[in-house]
């Protein structure tokens, strides 16, 4: 392999994330932030959960989740409720509209590939792990924040979110 063929598999990655993410939010109306969104308030105690939990597991700054809520709020898809005691803080609670949109999605990308990692030898999945930081640091791009999860989302669309 050469240093095409790797540009290559690297541009094959960043492309089926993309054409995901599209896909996704023309078939079901979504973004893949706004779906994991859900998945998180799916697998919450109630199913809700706050908006700073939301954004620690999101790794979005505030404002970002804030029109992630917002824009879900707006599709019904949660609804947003005091908390008693403290009426300054909301709770994100999971619609059961929302529940429904989040059984007709497919798998995610990033959830067919972890499935798949974990299945690994520790020794191939080292190996994978040491490649891919050699080429953050190839890059200089190891300051950039990213969430742990692949989402498709531009810097534009996580302004607009």
């Amino acid at each position: 392999m050469d240093s095409t063929d790797i540009l290559i598999s690297i541009r094959r990655i960043v492309r089926s994330i993309n054409l995901e993410s599209k896909k996704i939010q023309k078939q079901f109306g979504v973004s893949i932030p706004q779906i994991l969104c859900l998945g998180f308030l799916s697998r919450s105690t109630g199913y809700h959960a706050s908006q700073n939990e939301l954004k620690h597991y999101l790794n979005l700054n505030a404002s970002t989740v804030t029109g992630i809520v917002k824009r879900l709020e707006q599709k019904g898809l949660v609804a947003r409720l005091p908390r008693s005691g403290d009426k300054r803080v909301s709770q994100i609670i999971l619609t059961s509209q929302g529940d429904e949109l989040l059984k007709r999605i497919p798998p995610l990308l990033h959830e067919q590939l972890e499935e798949k990692l974990v299945s690994l030898d520790p020794a191939e999945l080292s190996d994978i792990e040491n490649s891919l930081e050699k080429l953050v640091s190839l890059l200089n791009i190891g300051s950039v924040e990213a969430s742990p999860f692949l989402s498709g989302m531009t810097d534009l669309e996580s302004q607009e979110e």
